[in-house]
């Protein structure tokens, strides 16, 4: 018997439909990667919580004394911070100056915020660095949530203040990972430098807010 072959016309479709394969999953691939590079620069809060990450291992010793800095974008020495830097400078990564916007907003409606260090007008220096104030701010801009003791209503770069034992304020970042104890763990500075510590629940919540620059001040703030 003679053995058939494939004319050069079938062997021409063939490899067409082969070359075709290829670039229809290459351009899948293509998609897929470009899809995955999207999604970080567009999710705000995952990239303040990376941002409140990278903080760790500066070297910051905790310091939280009263220092004249500059404005806009004054900041202490790097190796200087507290809790509340953290969140400052996480900030600033994105471009975000809290001191700036804190500042202006103790300027339109000062008597809004604490007189618990006997101020009679704002201050640039430290007022961005004090909880109390963040906490007050943030509410102002509308990113206040509502209290929850459930750890799948904290996302990444949600902030979250707390009163510690004996009363002092506090305050951190959630981290995007999630802990040994199925909680999303929390960036923060409580005394020993920037960490990333897996201490959601440990401390009393006071606060839960979610802000992503653009928001407008809540007229039921004002």
């Amino acid at each position: 018997m003679r053995r058939r072959t494939a004319s050069p016309r079938a062997a021409i479709l063939a490899l067409a439909c082969l070359l075709s394969a290829g670039a229809t999953v290459g351009a899948q691939d293509a998609r897929m990667e470009a899809a995955e590079k999207d999604v970080e620069p567009k999710d705000f809060g995952r990239r303040l919580a990376a941002a409140a990450e990278d903080r760790v291992g500066k070297g910051v010793v905790y310091d939280g004394a009263y220092r004249r800095i500059g404005y806009p974008m004054g900041d202490v020495p790097a190796d200087r911070g507290v809790c509340t830097d953290v969140v400052i400078r996480a900030y600033r990564a994105l471009g975000v100056d809290l001191q700036q916007l804190v500042h202006e907003d103790m300027r339109r409606a000062f008597h809004r915020y604490p007189k618990a260090w006997g101020l009679k007008r704002p201050d640039a220096n430290i007022d961005h660095r004090r909880v109390l104030n963040l906490e007050v701010f943030l509410s102002r801009v509308g990113a206040r949530l509502a209290e929850s003791d459930d750890a799948a209503d904290y996302r990444p770069g949600d902030l979250v203040t707390y009163r510690l034992d004996g009363g002092p304020p506090h305050i951190a970042v959630v981290a995007d990972r999630v802990g040994p104890s199925g909680r999303p763990m929390i960036a923060h500075n409580i005394g020993s430098g920037p960490q990333v510590e897996d201490s959601l629940f440990d401390y009393r919540i006071i606060g839960r807010y979610r802000y992503h620059p653009g928001e407008p001040l809540s007229s039921a703030g004002r």
